[in-house]
């Protein structure tokens, strides 16, 4: 062989290595595709240096960076925009954007907007030619419609602003979350993928709530004051029975108010509780019972006499229809809580806010809600067709806000959205118990659709007592109500399409 053969014979190997530090797991890094990507990676690389220089921090542009890598992820699968979504309810509910545009977003802005925003993209440049509707969807747009007509009727009785369009705007995008979801869990391993995120999400903020009311106080409050750079509120935020730190204080975790925990952590607990009683759950059976067990404590721990209430109704529902096991436990615990020394003192603001007894001596909160009842019929009974909507009370002596979900409602949405709130909910169990034969013998999704139903029983229960689950000021908790929602419709039609399969099949073989 000559020189020259052998020279160029190992110019063609170091070309063919050259050309393979430029391929790699056969994509190729010289493909326009790829040149457009440098070229976007150059251009993140020079706006990190602008922020730097404009904002003199390189935290700034990074959080700017991060923030742009994240969209563009969560913009090519619309399923990663719910888990961040599920994850902002939990951990961070009311963090918001850095930036200013006449409003404010919020994490949940953002996520939520994103998994719906993508949705729509892909019905109007026809990714997507059918939307998957069920029972629930005319229910649903009816109430989205009265709640719209609300909305406008009452402007005249309050200052119109850009942050009442944009809470308004956020009720609207959690209800018809709804029908986004139903068509979007078209099959078993989606929805299934969605309540496991849920699952240990739920499990997280109590594990966060648990944390937070075992450390100092002081240490726990400096905490949360980092987070005033995400917009929460600073100073002291930590919270004790009826505000008064000689009582025991009560668990917040990152949603800053006990009461909108609680509610939020009912609902997570219903959906936990089956998981934990399953031979066939959707996680390990152990992380189902230490999920279950944490958000169990972080509820006895917000001290919300609403919250306790709300999961013993969904336990119970669960108990009652499927686990009867789960009685003489149920039993066994309530009457632990009695003998237990420390826990008298939970067991007399419960008995405080069961009975009449005492109310008006020492229960402050009672006698206030007692209060806030009697006005809230009042404000009904005068405007009792669409109330008076979301902007304020057009009677001086009269106000807007009361701590029950049905009177919220009625007060804004008047008594004909309080009757499209309860045809979608016996829509919804109506629907829920022309299918229950498939789920009742079906170890592997009769614990995912128990949990989801349970959980709208829970929030309807915590729904007598407080209004965190129809409220514009906690987005987080009435999102997290419509998604579950919308998750049990989707688990009952896919059922129903299951059921007509298995008959199909038997016909067939016939």
């Amino acid at each position: 062989m000559s020189k020259q053969s052998v020279v160029k014979g190992e110019q063609t190997a170091v070309n063919s290595r050259a050309e393979g530090l430029l391929r790699w797991r056969g994509k190729d890094f010289l493909s326009p595709t790829n040149s457009i990507a440098v070229a976007l990676l150059a251009a993140l690389i020079a706006l990190q240096m602008g922020l730097i220089i404009a904002f003199g921090t390189w935290l700034a542009g990074a959080a700017v960076i991060v923030g742009i890598i994240g969209a563009w992820i969560v913009l090519r699968d619309m399923e990663l925009a719910l888990w961040a979504t599920i994850g902002v309810i939990c951990l961070l509910p009311f963090a918001t954007l850095p930036v200013d545009i006449g409003l404010t977003p919020t994490f949940l802005d953002v996520g939520l907007g994103a998994f719906v925003g993508v949705w729509l993209l892909r019905l109007v440049t026809g990714q997507q030619r059918r939307v998957v509707t069920a029972p629930i969807t005319l229910p649903i747009i009816i109430f989205l419609i009265i709640a719209i007509f609300a909305f406008i009727f009452g402007l005249q009785n309050g200052a119109f602003s850009p942050t009442l369009a944009r809470k308004f705007a956020e009720l609207l995008l959690s209800i018809g979350l709804v029908i986004v979801v139903v068509d979007y869990c078209r099959n078993w391993e989606r929805l299934e993928r969605v309540v496991k995120i849920m699952l240990y999400g739920g499990g997280a903020a109590a594990f966060v709530a648990i944390t937070f009311w075992v450390l100092p106080d002081d240490l726990t409050n400096d905490i949360l004051n980092v987070l005033t750079r995400l917009g929460y509120p600073g100073g002291w935020v930590i919270r004790y029975i009826e505000e008064n730190p000689e009582l025991s204080e009560r668990a917040i975790g990152t949603s800053i108010d006990p009461n909108a925990l609680g509610g939020l952590l009912t609902l997570f607990g219903a959906l936990a509780v089956p998981q934990a009683m399953a031979k066939k759950s959707l996680v390990p059976r152990s992380h189902a019972l230490v999920i279950t067990g944490m958000i169990l404590l972080a509820i006895l721990l917000t001290f919300s006499r609403g919250a306790f209430l709300a999961i013993g109704a969904g336990i119970g529902y669960v108990a009652v229809l499927r686990y009867r096991k789960l009685i003489p436990y149920g039993i066994a615990g309530v009457a632990l809580l009695f003998v237990l020394p420390f826990t008298q003192a939970y067991v007399v603001r419960l008995v405080q806010g069961l009975t009449f007894f005492d109310f008006y001596n020492t229960d402050l909160a009672s006698q206030m809600r007692i209060g806030e009842f009697q006005d809230a019929w009042a404000l009904i009974v005068r405007y009792p067709l669409f109330g008076v909507g979301f902007s304020g009370s057009p009677d001086i002596d009269l106000y807007l806000g009361v701590a029950n979900v049905y009177l919220s409602i009625g007060q804004q949405m008047g008594f004909v959205g309080l009757a499209a709130f309860v045809a979608i909910m016996l829509v919804l169990f109506g629907y829920a118990f022309l299918n229950k034969n498939f789920f009742a013998n079906s170890e592997r999704f009769d614990p995912l659709w128990m949990g989801l139903h349970a959980a709208i029983v829970a929030g309807l229960a915590a729904g007598l007592f407080d209004h965190y689950l129809f409220n514009t000021e906690f987005h987080h908790t009435v999102t997290a109500f419509w998604l579950i929602l919308g998750l049990a419709v989707a688990a009952t039609r896919l059922g129903a399409i299951s059921a007509d399969l298995e008959t199909q099949q038997i016909a067939d073989s016939q």
